[in-house]
């Protein structure tokens, strides 16, 4: 649970890093003034869809640091280059479908090959079926409490 005080702090020293105030910090995110202003003010929580836009925004901004404190702020210079090579270079849907580990087994620890030709099967006549619907974006989530974000061009 994150604890609202803490987390109105680090959301203040975020404002104080990159001299805005909330107003043009709500625009550049894309919440209401007022959301904003409630969340700081400890009357509302921050919520998911809040969070998440700030990490779009400003992603030198550690989940883990602006969820509970843990981590830096600003992420080192290595993991922020990583990101926006990530992001800048978004690969095709097939290396990002081909690149995906196969489906384990879930009753056993060992994958096994005819459940993985089915999830592949599966997968692939999901995209199939949708052919016509447009991706908006692919989030790749890690172990770690990282995610990576791909917006096709």
């Amino acid at each position: 649970m994150v604890n609202t005080d803490d987390f109105i702090k680090r959301l203040e020293i975020i404002l104080d890093y990159y001299s805005i105030n909330a107003s043009a910090f709500a625009d550049k995110i894309g919440v209401q003034r007022s959301s904003l202003s409630h969340l700081l003010s400890g009357r509302n929580k921050p919520s998911l869809d809040f969070i998440l836009k700030i990490l779009e925004v400003y992603p030198e901004v550690d989940l883990y640091w602006i969820l509970n404190g843990k981590g830096n702020f600003p992420k080192n210079d290595e993991n922020l280059n990583d990101l926006k090579v990530a992001t800048n270079s978004a690969p095709a849907l097939e290396t990002v479908i081909s690149s995906l580990k196969p489906a384990k087994d879930l009753f056993s620890n060992n994958p096994t090959e005819e459940k993985t030709a089915i999830s592949f099967k599966k997968t692939n006549e999901a995209l199939q079926n949708n052919s016509e619907k447009e991706i908006e974006k692919i989030v790749f989530f890690y172990k770690d409490g990282t995610f990576k974000t791909f917006k096709p061009d």
